[in-house]
């Protein structure tokens, strides 16, 4: 099976599979507990916080590690909404695009507060429009949130400049940097009030993850039971889990630093291209700005839907993964192709190819040819008949 579905889950890299293996050995210990173990435990988990702030850009107490960008995204928001008041008027300002970790989060924490900011057909917030909405003398948000990139079509928005307006106006900023850590150079993330990152988008181990927090200040905690971590987060630390974090982490900004993006962004791009070749009607979303190196995000041609691409290519010995079900009335579409314009119809033949630093090109070139096959197989008789 070629897997080419990263921006879901990415396989465990080899070097994070033995540095977890050599935490378990060397590491048994509570960092908590007051013993030699302990203690050593502690100290490894103190020696990661520094790694982890160097690549940000911040510093070390502003580090919690969490159970990954899920928990991270309910924390930001759980700890926004305590600070809110019935009598302030202030607002949550969302991305209509977030991954749902942040949307589901804000809609449950601040109910009708939450406030979409738009995006434009290609699937970019609109910079201009949110800076004119800051210049409004009542329009001061308790938070703004924007993700680095989008999970399902690998748009970069622009949050570097988000992050500026805001840090002006004294407005906390949160960036979901989930998909962007492990692909693109993290440093300058720190710059961010609040920063959610995952391990299992970079080739870490799944059930770890960390949140930035704003320097020096207090942070609400969404679990209660324990003091670890300054009261930011109540329970027993996964040591062994950070440390296979840390190192799949800084494997990949290695290979950042060492131009592997350039590499990796010609291989999709080369893809895309004979894609086109071959499915004349297809349409790959975002292909006119800058995304992430690894996701190529398609509306196939209009076939059957009820013969799902997805099925045909798993059958095919592919792991992809689809933008929106192609299914009843019940179901919804993509809320991020929905928001950048597209209708149901042409959302429900979304599908997203997402590779990791370790795929290489001839299994994108497999995968262009599997997706011949799969089209051949699917055009009704007549139109095979009038092609041929």
């Amino acid at each position: 099976m070629i897997y080419l579905d990263h921006n879901a889950t990415s396989p465990l890299l080899p070097v994070a599979r033995a540095a977890w293996l050599d935490a378990e050995d060397k590491f048994p210990g509570n960092p908590s507990s007051p013993h030699r173990l302990g203690a050593r435990a502690d100290t490894v988990l103190e020696e990661a916080r520094q790694r982890l702030a160097k690549i940000l850009g911040c510093a070390a107490p502003d580090i919690v590690w969490t159970s990954g960008a899920t928990e991270s995204c309910n924390s930001v928001l759980q700890h926004v909404a305590a600070g809110l008041t019935r009598e302030s008027p202030a607002e949550v300002w969302v991305s209509a695009i977030e991954h749902p970790a942040v949307l589901e989060s804000a809609w449950h924490a601040v109910g009708a507060r939450v406030q979409l900011l738009p995006v434009s057909a290609s699937g970019v917030v609109d910079l201009i429009a949110f800076e004119q909405r800051l210049q409004h003398p009542r329009e001061r948000p308790a938070l703004v949130a924007l993700l680095a990139a989008s999970n399902e079509t690998g748009v970069l928005q622009p949050w570097t400049e988000v992050q500026a307006l805001c840090a002006a106006r004294g407005i906390p900023f949160f960036c979901d940097a989930t998909q962007w850590c492990g692909r693109l150079p993290a440093i300058g993330l720190g710059a961010c009030a609040f920063v959610a990152g995952s391990a299992h988008k970079f080739g870490g181990p799944r059930g770890v993850g960390f949140l930035k927090c704003p320097a020096g200040a207090a942070l609400r905690p969404l679990f209660r039971g324990g003091k670890q971590q300054v009261s930011r987060r109540a329970g027993t630390e996964n040591v062994a889990g950070i440390l296979a974090m840390m190192a799949a982490f800084e494997w990949c900004e290695q290979r950042i630093a060492a131009g592997g993006v350039e590499q990796q962004r010609g291989r999709r791009q080369r893809f895309e291209q004979d894609l086109k070749a071959i499915l004349p009607g297809v349409r790959i979303n975002g292909a006119e700005i800058d995304r992430l190196w690894n996701t190529v995000n398609v509306i196939m041609p209009d076939v059957d839907c009820r013969q799902r691409w997805v099925v045909k290519l798993d059958k095919a010995g592919f792991a992809v993964s689809t933008g929106s079900a192609c299914a009843s009335g019940s179901e919804h579409p993509s809320h991020v192709l929905t928001a950048m314009g597209l209708n149901h119809r042409e959302a429900a033949r979304a599908l997203r190819f997402s590779s990791g630093w370790l795929t290489t090109e001839s299994e994108w070139n497999s995968l262009l040819h599997a997706i011949e096959r799969v089209q051949h197989e699917l055009m009704p008789a007549n139109s095979r008949t009038i092609s041929e």
